[in-house]
């Protein structure tokens, strides 16, 4: 796949993530640099099928960098998922003259963009843009820093409460998969137990830690759970098995949700995105196609699209431990 690349297109897709402006921003920016002209595709692939192209240069992306969430709008599609979808999507690429694809965005929409590449030809690269940090090839995904933040900012509210009314709090944060976010909040907010989908920590050890930080004399705790954690169906469900074994503790549920994908994105997601940003449109203009640009050792890398959707993002086994430490 080599081609002359003089127009390029940047879509942002899946769920939104601080730090997709900021990699917007970088990807036009970069275009204009190096005299490529750059397109806007509204609301990702669904805007491709639509033919929704917004022509951007450098001025047009000014004042965004230090914004949430995306100007050019996401969704998902499930027409892109069809061969004619694809086909209508690849059909008003050509006729806007659009020569390669920056896709930020999560395993879904990397999927979507390798297919596409497959069958039109076409030369992608992919930004990962997920605040869950669960894409495999980078050691931060752009929005992750931001929601740690915002999460850790909510946690010291949270527990101002608990110790005023010696309450229990369970604080679900989002992770369906890997337990990154609520590995890191809890070591950061002090957390009395961290429940996460890599660790089934079990009910009889959630008591036995809980009994254990009772008995030591805190009269409050948080426990951060992770919304796909394995103990129970639910958060709520946690919170009814311990009000029936713990009547000491009056329990309480904060469920985080959208709010931690919302906000500024922090200095170190828009420094994240601008380098992302750079190194996706110089790699497309060097021939490279079907990579993800990902942070690794403190140097932008790249790594298949197929690697970064089929590997498995890990958990830090050493700040696992930390956390052990941490709540004794």
């Amino acid at each position: 796949m080599s081609k002359t690349i003089k127009k390029i297109g940047v879509l942002t897709s899946g769920g939104d993530s601080p730090g997709m402006n900021a990699g917007i921003r970088a990807v036009v920016r970069t275009c204009a640099f190096h005299n490529i002209e750059c397109v806007g595709i509204v609301q990702g692939y669904q805007g491709m099928i639509r033919g929704e192209f917004i022509p951007m240069d450098a001025r047009s992306v000014k004042g965004i960098i230090n914004k949430g969430g995306t100007i050019l709008k996401t969704a998902r599609s499930k027409e892109f998922r069809t061969k004619e979808g694809r086909q209508k999507a690849y059909e008003n690429l050509q006729q806007e003259g659009i020569d390669a694809l920056v896709v930020i965005g999560g395993d879904g929409s990397f999927t979507g963009a390798m297919i596409f590449s497959s069958e039109f030809d076409m030369p992608v690269m992919g930004i990962p843009g997920t605040i869950d940090n669960d894409i495999f090839g980078t050691t931060h995904t752009l929005g992750y820093d931001t929601a740690l933040n915002t999460v850790v900012e909510v946690i010291d509210k949270i527990r101002d409460t608990a110790s005023s009314h010696d309450r229990l709090f369970f604080i679900e944060v989002m992770g369906r998969d890997v337990g990154h976010i609520a590995l890191n909040v809890g070591v950061a907010g002090g957390a009395e137990e961290i429940l996460i989908p890599e660790e089934n920590l079990g009910l009889d050890r959630l008591l036995e830690s809980l009994h254990r930080s009772k008995n030591s004399g805190k009269s409050s705790s948080i426990v951060v759970v992770a919304e796909g954690d394995k103990i129970g169906k639910n958060v709520f469900e946690l919170k009814d098995y311990v009000d029936e074994h713990m009547s000491e503790y009056e329990v309480r549920v904060s469920v985080l949700g959208h709010m931690q994908r919302g906000g500024s994105p922090s200095c170190f997601d828009r420094v994240l995105a601008s380098r992302m940003g750079v190194k996706a449109v110089e790699s497309l203009l060097e021939g490279k196609s079907n990579f993800m640009v990902g942070l690794l050792n403190d140097v932008m890398s790249l790594t298949p699209l197929d690697q970064a959707i089929k590997g498995q993002s890990k958990i830090n086994l050493e700040l696992l431990r930390v956390s052990d430490i941490m709540t004794t």
